[in-house]
């Protein structure tokens, strides 16, 4: 049984309780703790009336003021959807001549064109527009189909090698792989693409330049056309100005001409709004310098 007693320095009794000869004061919680305490439950007990609180079950205790962050989230989402509105009606009915000339419209395509692209295209193209191996570089004005925003925005709808009705379609036959050419014939004319863009050309022999030209007029020419700038009706590439999708090293070109190469670009009619669309198709245009 604990002895009741009395501590000499401080005055106060106590508990009885000793550890390792310290003994335990009685002394009660400080009173601006115990306000504290009282003022804070208080408070808890307010907050569970006034506010949504308690889950129960598929609900929950809604408040008396009936308000909380899902209400001020979708209230905040309602004022940016109602203001971004405005302008997104606008760049739907106006002209790209039109938008360009609008400088604070043009600031919207800037910013929200930035986002829609990194996440959207920049899986493929890079955050930079610059591409990466096998995939198109958008930032060099070097266009498979057309840089102008009005062809840009016919791209994405559509797509390219994809099952919509009017996809764009383009395929590099695998010359090899097919047996249109032997091996030497797709020597030949890599050789000689490879000399279309390339001025130093000391690994290649002539005679073989020569020849591969000859396999290009019988072979290449439909697409490519006789001075090889590529046609973006059919979405052949310019093999003379030394950009290239699949590499331009001697061992890549024979690669793309063995085998073949068919790039695919989805169509994003069903997942981007035709705004959201023709504002990628502005602000990727304007990554390749600006088309008109």
């Amino acid at each position: 049984m604990a002895i009741e007693e009395v501590d000499p320095v401080t005055g106060r009794k106590t508990t009885g309780h000793i550890w390792n000869g310290i003994k335990e004061l009685d002394t009660p919680v400080p009173r601006g703790v115990l306000l504290f305490l009282i003022i804070t439950h208080l408070f808890a007990a307010l907050w569970w009336i006034l506010y949504p609180t308690w889950p129960l079950g598929n609900t929950y205790t809604r408040g008396l003021i009936g308000t909380g962050q899902k209400q001020a989230v979708e209230r905040k989402i309602i004022e940016a959807d109602a203001s971004r509105a405005l302008w997104i009606e606008k760049i739907e009915t106006s002209s790209f001549d039109e938008i360009r000339a609008d400088e604070k419209l043009m600031e919207k395509v800037a910013s929200s064109g930035h986002q829609l692209f990194g996440d959207n295209c920049a899986a493929c193209h890079g955050r930079d527009g610059k591409g990466g191996r096998d995939f198109p570089d958008l930032t060099d004005d070097d266009w498979l189909w057309g840089g102008g925003p009005e062809k840009i925005v016919q791209t994405m709808t559509v797509g390219v090698n994809t099952t919509h009705s009017q996809s764009r379609v383009s395929q590099m036959p695998a010359f090899g792989t097919d047996e249109m050419l032997n091996r030497k014939q797709v020597s030949d004319v890599a050789a000689y693409v490879y000399s279309l863009s390339n001025t130093s050309t000391e690994s290649v022999d002539a005679s073989q330049i020569a020849a591969g030209r000859q396999v290009f007029m019988a072979s290449c020419v439909a697409c490519h056309g006789e001075d090889a700038k590529g046609k973006q009706d059919v979405g052949a590439p310019n093999l003379t100005d030394g950009r290239w999708i699949y590499g331009g090293g001697i061992e890549r070109i024979v690669q793309s001409i063995h085998g073949g190469r068919q790039g695919h670009m989805p169509t994003w009619e069903e997942r981007l709004s035709p705004a959201e669309i023709k504002i990628l198709a502005l602000y990727v245009n304007k990554l390749g310098g600006g088309r008109q």
